[in-house]
């Protein structure tokens, strides 16, 4: 799970400064230094999140503050060599990202409120391509999703609650040189009820041509 920045709140590379944040940093470390394969190091990256986010004390208050118009990001940690960044996301009730991938290896764990996931597949059928809506889930805070491009790759998450909510984003990419985790958005009208076709994706064969989306530019 993760989004396109209102803004980007922090200077680059900035260092986490709670004590739980430092804990998990640590760990995450070790990770990247022992590991390249992004699948392993996202599944680890999720058991690590996990127990952080029992946390009352996990974000400095800085890092809560919601926007008015959309939900906020704020970068809170950048590994030293940008082979990872932490990502705090804010939203109040009805704020939502736009349909979009991402550029890099995810995990997301919401720490506080609630907020829901929808999954889409791509379809063609021979003339258009066209998105599917494919499930939806609730996210509760403790639960922790990992996501790794190409794979279940194009989604929408809102706050579906009454109160806050916030999310610990851990993105396999330097945010403080790219702005934001989304490689491209897509427009609403390209979904559809249902499809005869079965799922492609444009990332693999190149299909998608005929696809409203719009890259996302750096430093969003």
């Amino acid at each position: 799970m993760a989004y396109p920045a209102s803004h980007v709140v922090d200077v680059p590379r900035p260092v986490a400064r709670t004590r739980a944040l430092r804990r998990l940093t640590s760990s995450l470390d070790a990770l990247v230094a022992a590991n390249t394969d992004p699948h392993v190091i996202a599944a680890r990256a999720g058991m690590l999140l996990r127990p952080a986010l029992a946390d009352a004390s996990l974000l400095e208050e800085r890092h809560c503050e919601p926007a008015e118009d959309r939900y906020r990001q704020h970068l809170v940690h950048v590994h030293p060599a940008g082979r990872y960044s932490i990502v705090a996301l804010v939203w109040k009730p009805g704020q939502a990202t736009p349909i979009h991938d991402h550029r890099c290896w995810c995990v997301v764990g919401v720490w506080r409120g609630l907020e829901r996931e929808t999954a889409y597949d791509l379809h063609g059928d021979g003339e258009s391509t066209y998105l599917v809506r494919r499930n939806s889930m609730v996210a509760a805070p403790g639960d922790v999703g990992v996501l790794v491009p190409p794979e279940e790759d194009i989604h929408r998450v809102e706050n579906c609650g009454t109160a806050l909510a916030v999310s610990i984003h851990v993105y396999g990419a330097d945010i403080s040189v790219h702005g934001s985790s989304i490689n491209h958005t897509f427009d609403d009208q390209t979904v559809r009820a249902r499809s005869s076709a079965q799922p492609i994706s444009w990332r693999v064969s190149g299909a998608g041509g005929g696809l409203p989306r719009r890259r996302v530019a750096d430093r969003s």
